[in-house]
């Protein structure tokens, strides 16, 4: 007759929820201060890309955030790479679920970044080209936005991409389309920038909406409806993962053989 000799209790396994809202509250407290910095200086010593409070108080801040942004991607990146799981295809399912949880926490990062960026900010750019007419390529919205807030976004979408590639087998072993499709979004729309400076300092002095130099901007509104089959994908897998921890099935996964069963 056998006798469990250890608790083989099933325990869920733990998501990163903690440090999600710290990140979040990280994120909220540096666009808070970027938009708190942006109302009471903008007006005052933003209006002149030539003076030299332009200068002091605009342009060191686009010299200090674009390295520390791409410093900070290539770091994280290569650090998922360097680490990465080379035996997939022996991880237990409750390591997996837990994975999927921080995937799912990297991706409401990207998504709040991605609110944040697109909405705010970008209306809030608009604006200021309304109020203020087209002066220069640097203007305060734009180093909030441009060199800040979607560098920004790119790097939280490649994060994820790779830490999913780099760490669950479903994303691994093929290139999943949605995701693909998400994180290329931001990254093509980039060329459409130049495209819409070039275009306002030549053709459009004004702020149209409807301008053709902005069509190239709806790529990335059209990216985010492979968002739904992205959680489709995610979301079947997790499904799958909790039919299957805590049933007969997850006496012959690996963890189960760390569990003490004596006959």
């Amino acid at each position: 007759m056998s006798s469990v000799t250890q608790n083989t209790t099933y325990e869920s396994p733990n998501g990163p929820w903690a440090k999600l809202f710290l990140v979040l509250l990280g994120i909220a407290i540096l666009f808070g201060s970027y938009r708190i910095y942006q109302h009471a200086t903008s007006f005052t010593v933003g209006l002149d890309y030539f003076s030299e409070d332009f200068q002091k108080y605009w342009m060191t801040l686009l010299y200090i955030q674009l390295p520390v942004l791409f410093g900070m991607g290539a770091a994280i990146v290569g650090w998922l790479w360097h680490t990465r799981d080379r035996q997939l295809d022996k991880l237990a399912p409750a390591e997996e679920l837990r994975r999927y949880f921080v995937l799912l926490a990297q991706i409401m990062v990207f998504a709040v970044v991605a609110y944040l960026t697109a909405s705010p900010f970008t209306e809030a750019d608009a604006a200021w080209h309304q109020v203020t007419v087209r002066d220069t390529d640097f203007t305060p919205t734009h180093i909030v936005l441009f060199y800040f807030g979607i560098p920004m976004f790119i790097m939280a979408g490649v994060v994820s991409f790779v830490y999913a590639r780099t760490r669950l087998p479903q994303f691994a072993n093929r290139i999943s389309l949605p995701f693909a499709l998400v994180v290329a979004g931001p990254i093509m729309i980039m060329p459409n920038l130049g495209l819409n400076e070039w275009g306002h300092t030549f053709f459009y002095a004004e702020e149209l909406f409807a301008a053709p130099i902005h069509w190239g901007f709806v790529l990335l509104g059209w990216a985010t409806f492979a968002a739904g089959g992205l959680v489709v994908q995610i979301l079947t897998r997790v499904v799958e993962l909790t039919k299957v921890v805590g049933s007969s099935d997850f006496a012959e996964s690996p963890q189960a053989a760390a569990v003490g069963v004596s006959a």
